[in-house]
């Protein structure tokens, strides 16, 4: 194994892409350079190349995970494309991804049911899903979060977002009316569900 290339990071200090003639590369610390000795051209054996990409950047990808979780909830798609972000090699970040799942630090289960519970009294149905589809939960898990944690109907909050905005659909004008039907179907409101509140 031979190292073809050593980059430093830009806006990042201390750290520098390692690359490999397996076309693999390992982001590491300047400090481990000189601990290792590695250097451009030089060659690795095998014992050395895994004790750096499992032992020192695998346990890292695992540290750094634990971290991102301790910061704020995340879902599985997140914590995927953070780890993405800093350069860790796909399988180390499906080790890194396994191993905070096997002790439920990440669950899109969970995250969901706390998504929905929290944003249902301000967010339709059909919003909620496409913020939980963007942040990378399954259409399956929102599907099932809705529908057991969801306890407001539709036109329960259409009504409430109505009250917010002080419009009364009795005396309002039809250019008003309009606006507001407009608004609500940005919301992921269906039609009949707007017309239902607004006709009665």
């Amino acid at each position: 194994m031979m190292i073809t290339q050593i980059t430093p990071l830009e806006h990042t200090k201390g750290k520098v892409r390692v690359s490999f003639d397996n076309s693999k590369t390992l982001i590491l610390y300047k400090g481990e350079l000189q601990k290792f000795g590695l250097k451009e051209q030089a060659l690795l054996g095998e014992e050395l190349y895994h004790e750096l990409y499992d032992q020192v950047v695998g346990k890292r990808a695992i540290k750094r995970a634990m971290h991102l979780l301790e910061k704020m909830d995340r879902t599985e798609g997140q914590l995927r494309q953070k780890l993405k972000e800093g350069e860790y090699p796909d399988d180390l970040i499906e080790q890194a991804v396994a191993y905070v799942k096997s002790y439920h630090y990440i669950d899109d289960e969970r995250y969901a049911r706390t998504f929905v519970r929290l944003n249902q009294e301000r967010k339709s149905a059909a919003r909620m899903k496409t913020d939980l589809l963007s942040k990378g939960v399954s259409a399956e898990v929102i599907a099932r979060a809705i529908e057991e944690e969801i306890e407001i109907s539709p036109e329960t909050l259409i009504q409430k977002l109505l009250q917010k905005k002080h419009f009364d659909p009795e005396h309002a004008a039809p250019a008003e009316t309009a606006k507001m039907y407009q608004f609500l179907l940005r919301r992921g409101f269906h039609s009949s569900e707007i017309m239902h509140v607004l006709k009665d």
